[in-house]
């Protein structure tokens, strides 16, 4: 998928894959099992997995906007045709299980560029038929506290051009507030959330548009990285509090 323009003091990485290219995991994270993390989707682009999502109701599924879509030559951003989306839910393995749903409809945040407002909604042809492996996992009611332990789970690479297993994986960050984040990574917005981490843990490509959760709830939806994939640096998620009335007003959460 396309990335937009580099800055000149970041070398900010979008963790969405090309549509030919298959994903590995989490960075130093863990295999999860069957019904773990029941809210995770894989999205898949003509087939073959290229970010995660999760689900908030039957009927969507939230994920990042970069993963639906492109800059062109121009700059221009343009979101792909939902024909081409699919997602599978209800299972740790992205070749196999679970169910799988068409995408109908791709919403973008009408905001987004340059890493913020980074979220999309996906509405799926038909209901998804809740059980023990595929449920919706409620948006974020409040701030995530600076300190917490936020959990995050997708198929993405083990490391920046690593191997790729297929199963899914978890790891636990920390939150951290705007001005670490900034000093960091001076990237600063109340439209993020920074998740820090020991060197080798952390998200990687594959991992876009996957949950972060507090509590029960869905509170950061995978971004970026910053000088690849499991350096010490924070990685960038979109908050979803901050999000929360978009996304209600854009779906049936």
């Amino acid at each position: 998928m396309g990335k937009f323009t580099k800055s000149a003091f970041l070398a900010l990485t979008i963790l969405a894959v090309a549509t030919a290219e298959p994903t590995g995991r989490v960075v130093g994270g863990e295999d999860a099992y069957e019904g773990q993390f029941p809210h995770q989707i894989s999205l898949r682009f003509s087939g073959s997995h290229i970010c995660g999502g999760s689900i908030i109701s039957r009927n969507y599924v939230l994920t990042a906007a970069h993963c639906v879509g492109a800059e062109d030559e121009n700059g221009v951003y343009h979101v792909d045709d939902a024909s081409y989306f699919t997602i599978r839910a209800g299972s740790t393995n992205r070749l196999m299980g679970g169910v799988i749903k068409q995408v109908v409809e791709v919403i973008v945040h009408e905001n987004y560029g340059n890493f913020i407002n980074d979220v999309a909604l996906l509405k799926l042809e038909t209901p998804l038929i809740y059980s023990q492996n595929v449920q919706a996992i409620p948006l974020a009611s409040a701030e995530v506290p600076v300190g917490s332990t936020v959990g995050i789970s997708g198929w993405g690479r083990l490391k920046t051009n690593g191997d790729i297993p297929m199963k899914l994986q978890y790891n636990s960050l920390e939150a951290i507030s705007k001005l670490k984040c900034f000093t960091s990574i001076l990237m600063s917005s109340d439209a993020l959330i920074c998740l820090a981490h020991q060197a080798g843990n952390g998200a990687c490509n594959g991992d876009s548009g996957g949950p972060a959760t507090f509590n029960g709830e869905l509170v950061g939806v995978a971004g970026f990285v910053v000088g690849g994939c499991g350096t010490n640096n924070p990685d960038g998620y979109a908050k979803v509090f901050y999000h929360r009335d978009w996304i209600k007003a854009h779906s049936d959460a």
